[in-house]
């Protein structure tokens, strides 16, 4: 075990990653937070975030940050990634006879693996699905168990990466974007596949557009809507890799005019918003609003927006650093990207325990 200062510490997993608790809690952490790196990431991407959570939340939380997926493994796809990530929650689980509560945090594309692996993590209340709606009640269901907390995405391409300028560096120039569709395979394996909805896996539909619904025995909305509280962190400029439509989930026309922050606690958090779920028939209304955009991206927006949503847009638009804003947001490396701390303070200040 390596004490980090400030009350923390870390260790090796049994079962891989790295466990992030208080040196010395005054009781024992019920609540286990699993931390989800992106794209060629690492567990220590949110070496950061880890510590600064458990410092902040020492007898309410442990911390698990993923390595199931480290550096190259990130390009065998999303659902591939989602499996192993759940096994090892799975292990993480059962190492830990004192956890009742779960809770996800993810980065990237590391958001779109943490809905895949609740998915497949997902328990019905009491083993039963027609117990999940009784009348106007609903039962949650659990995440292997445990009560299912805080899913919190940071920059994660939750509508993909295809065209209508949702990767920012590739200019919205429609040429470029129909190149890139074609040869994202080349660079980012089944993952690029993944991201530009270019799968076809024996004819299903792209695996994404599956991902907001349940599937088979993948119950991804059910396990999305078990949780008490879902947040999209997006950035609004400067993330060359995930533009602030698909992190936030929502349509062009939704995105809201935001002003320069005037909270000296949190200067770079623009925009606030609750968004309530959507019931079908005003999902379809939108969707004939909104008949110009992409029919598969209104389709992932009509379906992962029938769960509420809590949106917290952010700028680094004044910072020095301001084109490293996709790494900002998550405070990668401390000793590079500092300015982003108050982004995971507001993370921790509106943290359900």
């Amino acid at each position: 075990m390596e004490d980090e200062g400030g009350g923390v510490c870390s260790k090796e997993s049994v079962n891989g990653g790295t466990d992030v608790s208080a040196a010395a809690p005054a009781s024992s952490p019920d609540h286990l937070v699993v931390m989800v790196h992106g794209i060629l990431g690492s567990t220590a991407d949110w070496q950061y975030g880890a510590r600064e959570f458990v410092k902040m939340l020492p007898d309410r939380v442990i911390v698990h940050c993923s390595e199931c997926n480290m550096y190259r493994l990130t390009l065998d796809g999303v659902d591939v990634m989602g499996e192993r990530l759940a096994d090892e929650v799975v292990g993480v689980i059962s190492r830990k006879p004192e956890i009742r509560k779960i809770s996800f945090i993810a980065h990237s594309v590391g958001g779109l693996v943490a809905r895949y692996a609740i998915g497949r993590l997902y328990r019905h209340p009491e083993g039963n699905p027609s117990q999940e709606h009784l009348g106007d009640f609903c039962v949650r269901g659990t995440i292997c168990g445990l009560e299912a907390v805080n899913f919190v995405t940071v920059a994660t391409p939750h509508l993909g990466s295809r065209g209508n300028r949702q990767v920012p560096f590739l200019f919205g120039v429609t040429a470029i974007e129909n190149v890139a569709s074609r040869v994202i395979h080349w660079i980012f394996g089944r993952t690029g596949r993944h991201l530009f909805l270019k799968d076809n896996d024996e004819g299903q539909p792209p695996l994404l557009l599956r991902m907001v619904d349940d599937c088979g025995d993948l119950y991804f909305m059910s396990a999305l809507r078990a949780f008490k509280c879902r947040v999209a962190y997006a950035n609004v400029g400067y993330d060359h890799i995930v533009g602030w439509r698909t992190s936030s989930i929502r349509r062009n026309s939704e995105l809201p005019r935001w002003e320069d922050s005037l909270s000296e606690k949190y200067p770079h958090i623009v925009y606030e918003e609750l968004s309530k779920e959507t019931n079908a028939d005003q999902c379809e209304q939108d969707s004939v609003i909104n008949s110009d955009s992409d029919e598969l991206e209104e389709k992932m927006v009509i379906g992962l927006t029938r769960v509420s949503w809590e949106r917290v847009d952010v700028s680094f638009h004044s910072s020095r650093q301001r084109f490293a804003a996709h790494s900002l947001i998550q405070v990668k490396y401390s000793f590079m990207h500092s300015e982003g701390a108050d982004v995971i303070q507001h993370m921790i200040d509106h943290f359900l325990t």
